[in-house]
């Protein structure tokens, strides 16, 4: 399996405090051992946004979006529900 972070997701990572930053990675790690292993870690709340776009959390208010392609994870953005919305439009 392959994983690209985007410019955008670089950008925004790069904005969050550093506690946020550590959920982030973790939520991270764990879809990684999901596509790795195929078991859904407990927590991680998944969840297909749209076809070939999901999402996973990294908090309360912080979620990750990523595309799968093949072999390829592609995360696109990190941000609250607000900035999800304004992404998806």
């Amino acid at each position: 399996m392959r994983y690209f972070r985007t410019a955008r997701f670089k950008r925004a990572f790069r904005t969050l405090e550093a506690p946020r930053q550590i959920r982030v990675e973790h939520a991270m790690r764990q879809l990684e051992v999901l596509f790795e292993s195929g078991h859904l870690p407990p927590g991680l709340g998944l969840k297909q946004l749209r076809p070939g776009l999901w999402e996973v959390r990294a908090g309360l208010s912080d979620r990750v979006v990523f595309s799968r392609t093949g072999d390829l994870a592609e995360f696109l953005l990190v941000g609250n529900h607000d900035e999800l919305r304004r992404f998806l439009k």
